[in-house]
C-alpha cells in the first residue's frame, strides 16, 4: 500500500526543512517565491494533502473562505471573475482550504451573509470582488476584526491610505498599451468606449487611454463616450463615433463594449479594435484584448488572506500587477483596408 506522503518526504524532495514547507502551506508570505513555486510542485506532483483534523485543533482555523459569487449579466464579463474563482479555489485546494460560495443581491446583503456565515458556520475569512466608491463591506469587516483580502483596490475620493490588504489589475495601464499599440499601426483618432464616471475600474481604464493620447499630443475632445457595458451598447456607442467624430480605432472597456463596436466597424476597413479582458469570446472573433494575470491575482489574495490567518498576522499587502496586451486581426494598421483580412463578427 503507498504510504500517504508526509511533510518530511515532500521537505526531501524539495531539498528544504520540513518547516519550510509548512510555511509553504500555511504562511506563503514567510517563503521566497522560488521556494515556493519548487515546493508547490512538488506537493501537486506527490498528491499531498494536509490532515484538516489535526490542524484545525493545532490552530483552530476551519479552512474555509468565503466568496459572494456574483451573476453574469452577458456570458462575457462573467468569464473574468469565473477565472479568478477557478483559480482562487486551486491555490486553496493546493492548501487544504476550501472556498464557501454565497450569493447576496447587494452590498447591505451581502454583509448579512457575512454576519450569518460567521454565526453559523466556522469561516476563516473572506475575499471580496467588485470594490467600488463607498463600499460598506470592507469597512464592516475591517469594524468586525474580520480576516478578508479583495481583489480591487479600495477607490475613494482622498488619498488615505489602505487600511486592508488588497490585489488589483493595473486597469489604466492595460489600455495604455492598447492605445499605444493603436498608435503604432498609425492610427491618431483613437476613441474609447467606457462606462458613465464614477465607477473607479471604468475611470482607471478611461485615465490610460485619456494619459496615452495627450502624450501623443493628440486630441480627445469628442472621441469618448460612456454607456452601459453591453453588446448593443458598445455597438451604438461605435457607430455614433463612426458618424460624428472620424474615429478610425477604438480602445473598450470591456469585450462587451469591444465586440458591439466591432460589429458596427465591419463596413469600415482599417478600423481597429481593442477590448479588455481577454475572454474566450475576443480570442474567437480574432479580436484584440487586454489580459488580466488572474491566476496570479488569485494565488496573491490567497496568499495575502492566509498570512493574515497565521499566528503572527502580517502587516495589510497592496498588491498592483500589469495585464498584458493579447494582439490579433481586429487591431487593423490603418492602411490595411482588404475586408478579407477583417476578424469575423455576427451583425449587432
Amino acid at each position: 500500500m503507498t504510504q500517504r506522503p508526509t511533510l518530511v518526504t515532500v521537505a526531501r524532495a524539495a531539498g528544504v526543512s520540513r518547516q519550510t514547507v509548512s510555511n509553504v502551506i500555511n504562511a506563503p508570505h514567510l517563503v521566497s517565491p522560488e521556494t515556493l513555486e519548487l515546493v508547490r510542485s512538488i506537493l501537486d506532483d506527490v498528491g499531498y494533502r494536509p490532515n484538516l483534523a489535526a490542524r484545525q485543533l493545532r490552530t483552530g482555523r476551519s479552512g474555509n473562505i468565503g466568496l459572494r459569487m456574483r451573476p453574469s449579466n452577458d456570458g462575457i464579463n462573467g468569464a473574468v471573475l469565473d477565472g479568478f474563482l477557478h483559480a482562487l479555489t486551486e491555490a486553496a485546494q493546493a492548501a487544504g482550504h476550501r472556498i464557501v460560495l454565497f450569493t447576496a443581491a447587494d452590498d447591505d446583503d451581502e454583509v448579512r451573509g457575512y454576519r450569518e456565515l460567521l454565526d453559523t458556520t466556522n469561516i476563516d475569512g473572506f475575499v471580496l470582488t467588485d470594490t467600488h466608491y463607498g463600499d460598506s463591506r470592507t469597512r464592516w469587516l475591517s469594524e468586525s476584526g474580520t480576516a478578508f483580502v479583495t481583489f480591487g483596490r479600495p477607490w475613494s475620493s482622498d488619498s488615505t491610505p489602505s487600511p486592508h490588504s488588497w490585489v488589483d489589475v493595473d486597469g489604466a495601464a492595460g489600455t495604455a498599451a492598447a492605445t499605444s499599440h493603436l498608435l503604432s499601426l498609425g492610427h491618431t483618432r483613437i476613441a474609447f468606449i467606457g462606462w458613465p464616471a464614477g465607477s473607479g475600474t471604468g475611470d482607471e481604464r478611461r485615465a490610460g487611454w485619456r494619459r496615452t493620447m495627450l502624450d501623443a499630443h493628440l486630441p480627445v475632445e469628442g472621441l469618448d463616450r460612456a454607456c452601459a457595458d453591453g453588446i448593443q451598447d458598445g455597438s451604438a456607442a461605435a457607430a455614433d463615433l463612426l458618424t460624428t467624430s472620424d474615429a478610425t480605432a477604438f480602445v473598450c472597456a470591456s469585450d462587451s463594449l469591444a465586440l458591439g463596436a466591432l460589429g458596427s466597424a465591419r463596413r469600415s476597413p482599417g478600423v481597429g479594435v481593442v477590448g479588455y479582458d481577454n475572454t474566450a469570446v475576443a480570442a474567437a472573433v480574432g479580436m484584440s484584448s487586454v489580459a488580466q494575470p488572474l491566476e496570479l491575482v488569485a494565488r496573491s489574495v490567497f496568499d495575502s488572506l492566509l498570512a493574515q490567518l497565521g499566528p503572527s498576522p502580517a502587516a495589510p499587502v497592496q498588491q498592483l500587477v500589469a495585464p498584458t496586451l493579447v494582439a490579433r486581426a481586429s487591431s487593423a494598421s490603418l492602411e490595411s483596408a482588404d475586408p478579407r483580412h477583417a476578424p469575423f463578427v455576427g451583425a449587432p
